[in-house]
């Protein structure tokens, strides 16, 4: 706490307390050990609105009746009483649980919230024992499906306004609203449509009732059934910490695990409703060898016979496409077989993080802090790193300015976030940026790099290779990875989902998912995590096969990911335990001095007549999406964005049909005006844009 900082002193139920002045006093009374009950009251939201009056307190200096303590500020000689002193606080908070009981239906035995709902936790502390009310409660269309995720059980909704809140303040997508008014206001959706937005699932876990729910959990498990495993998310390179809930050793759900400086407890709807591939009909269970139709099983002795057999045939001549989603430990058991067994050092990383940017390593919530954010990327910051978005969301909504062009002068204290790796390190040094974020494709292409350099000394070399070793369906679905493939002898596969691999691999090797891994990953800020195994997969741990290959070769290398990964902390790490990595991982510190970096090569600039084409992979397409059916409606399909200056200069506005054409190639596309993409550009999925290439032309 900073010495300047200006304290007040209040009491609270007879509790003196000091606190930094500007502290809301439901964190005051915290801070004396009292809890004040609230529904409505969420930081994370912004300013408090006073909707529950819940947390009704006496308070003076001040008028003679209750105050919502929420909306207050901790002043200086202010004497504060709850219901727990004061029988005015207590009458008001017992008429507060009343009114809000008037109409709530009798739900707990066969609601999803129930025994995790703080409205039947509050009755039970602080309510009647009785009701006074016989009449009959309102009942509405139960449930109402607002999304393929979500659930609406109007009569249970208490009108906090956090989903609306949420969806207006935090997300900034205006999808959630409140209709009518006085005693008719109830939730909906705007004009009725479907809540498609990127975080739409984080308002199950705000409700503090059971109006809103999970559509794939609904009915699935009591929360004395189920355990929960704090791990972290691996779909994308934030590593969102999460808590996986599992019920007779099946994923039912997932919610967030709020790091403060990392996610905020925020989650986006593809690493909260994307597990549903843990189930896909065509995962793999048992290795599988190409077939004259297909793939034929094997058993694992088989398996890995078949393995050593095309290793030793390819000696040195192979390399590996690594998919970026692997463990640090499962990329340093493949990097030790291969480098050390058999002297190949080639791979082919989805990409490297450059270790230049280790000066500016920050907190992503530093974002928010900022006064200056500047954001370089061609592709949608929501696409790739979906709670980044967020936290630049914040900053603009804090006063920050938010610019899409490097500034020509320096900028104290800004911010850089890039998509170019090549090019992050010089433009933060001519920023002169306090911190940059570089945003990779992969969920933890650092680790992976990290791992592959640890396992032994030499340099890669460019080989003909006689073997590609693909790790991870990603891997196998790259267009660069599969031409690589087509020039090998052979090709082994270690992945999920048989499609992947389907008319590709020789030999398939069953993977598994991150909620089936017991391991570490480094996120875009650097910041070594630990994921833990929530569920038993249906086939063994890669690390327990690798080794058992390895061991074929004479390398010595453990099944055991916390061995493995001591000796990756040895060289990567600072010798830090695997223990250490605790669930709120911290930050490693930033290094002293910038190192001094070339400036990068100026790409050429396509001369000629249209729109510069921009193409992206969305957040919701992969594998885990693609099985994961309550995701399908999130896909953004058949959509080209447009600067608002290219829009109003070709007089189109959102949801008009354009043709976008180049090189012969034409497709119909439906215009969406974007407010964060350059004048001149156009972007487009990459399904979306097979066979545009470079400029393209966009007519109605």
């Amino acid at each position: 706490m900073a010495d300047d900082m200006e304290m007040v002193s209040l009491t609270v139920d007879g509790r003196q307390v000091t606190v930094p002045k500007g502290t809301g006093l439901v964190e005051a009374a915290l801070a004396a050990g009292i809890e004040i009950p609230v529904f409505c009251y969420e930081p994370r939201l912004g300013p408090p609105v006073g909707a529950c009056r819940m947390c009704l307190c006496e308070v003076a200096p001040g008028p003679p009746k209750p105050q919502a303590a929420c909306t207050l500020t901790a002043a200086d000689g202010m004497e504060v009483k709850t219901a727990l002193t004061s029988e005015m606080a207590a009458e008001a908070q017992n008429a507060t649980l009343e009114f809000i009981l008037v109409n709530h239906p009798l739900d707990c035995p066969v609601c999803d919230k129930g025994g995790e709902c703080p409205l039947q936790d509050l009755t039970f502390r602080y309510g009647p024992g009785n009701t006074r009310m016989t009449f009959p409660k309102r009942t509405f269309e139960k449930p109402i499906p607002i999304s393929p995720t979500i659930a609406l059980d109007r009569e249970r909704c208490i009108l906090c306004y956090r989903c609306t809140r949420f969806s207006e303040g935090v997300a900034e997508d205006g999808q959630l609203v409140a209709v009518e008014r006085g005693a008719a206001s109830m939730i909906a959706t705007f004009e009725d449509e479907p809540y498609r937005a990127p975080f739409s699932g984080n308002v199950i876990e705000l409700c503090p009732v059971g109006a809103l729910t999970s559509t794939q959990y609904r009915f699935e498990a009591r929360p004395w059934e189920i355990q929960n495993v704090p791990t972290v998310c691996g779909l994308c390179p934030v590593g969102c910490n999460i808590s996986v809930t599992t019920r007779e050793g099946k994923v039912k759900r997932i919610l967030s695990r709020n790091h403060p400086e990392v996610d905020e407890g925020w989650l986006c709807d593809k690493g909260r409703f994307a597990f549903s591939h843990l189930r896909a009909g065509d995962r793999i269970q048992d290795p599988l060898r190409k077939a004259r139709s297909g793939f034929e099983p094997l058993d694992w002795n088989e398996a890995i016979d078949e393995a050593e057999k095309l290793l030793l045939a390819a000696g040195p001549a192979i390399v590996t496409a690594l998919s970026g989603s692997e463990t640090v430990e499962q990329a340093y058991g493949l990097a030790k077989l291969l480098r050390v067994g058999l002297g190949a050092h080639e791979a082919v990383l989805q990409e490297e993080v450059p270790d230049e940017l280790d000066s500016y390593r920050a907190p992503l919530s530093a974002i928010r802090d900022a006064s200056t954010v500047v954001v370089l990327c061609d592709e949608p910051v929501v696409e790739r790193a979906p709670v980044v978005d967020l936290w630049i969301k914040a900053a603009r909504r804090n006063g920050a300015w938010i610019l899409t062009e490097l500034p020509d002068e320096p900028v104290d204290g800004a911010v850089l976030i890039c998509d170019d790796p090549q090019a992050i390190a010089w433009l933060a040094h001519d920023l002169g940026a306090a911190a940059a974020f570089y945003l990779p494709r992969t969920p933890n292409g650092r680790g992976v790099a990290d791992a592959w350099s640890a396992a032994a000394d030499g340099e890669p070399r460019d080989v003909e290779p006689k073997l590609v070793l693909i790790s991870g369906d990603e891997a196998a679905l790259d267009p660069s990875v599969r031409a690589l493939a087509e020039r090998a002898n052979a090709v082994i596969g270690i992945g999920m989902f048989e499609e992947s691999f389907r008319g590709l691999a020789d030999l398939v090797l069953p993977g598994t998912s991150y909620l089936e891994r017991d391991g570490t990953t480094v996120n875009l800020e650097g910041r070594l995590q630990r994921q833990r195994r929530a569920v038993i997969a249906p086939c063994p741990d890669e690390l327990a096969w690798i080794a058992k290959l390895a061991g074929r070769f004479e390398v010595d290398l453990s099944p055991h990911a916390a061995v493995v990964f001591a000796e990756v902390s040895a060289t990567c790490y600072g010798g830090i335990s695997f223990g250490e990595v605790e669930e709120h991982a911290l930050l490693p510190p930033a290094a002293r001095q910038a190192p001094e970096v070339a400036r990068p090569p100026v790409r050429p600039v396509r001369r000629g007549k249209g729109l510069r084409l921009l193409t992206y992979r969305p957040l919701f397409s992969g594998p885990a999406v693609e099985r994961t059916p309550e995701l399908e409606f999130q896909r953004r399909a058949g959509e080209v964005e447009l600067a608002r200056a290219d829009a109003r200069a070709k007089k189109v506005s959102d949801g008009d049909m354009v043709t976008v054409s180049s090189n012969g190639t034409s497709v119909m596309l439906r215009v969406r005006v974007s407010g964060d993409l350059p004048k001149g550009a156009v972007r487009i999925a990459r399904d979306d844009a097979a066979g545009l290439h470079d400029l393209v032309e966009v007519s109605t």
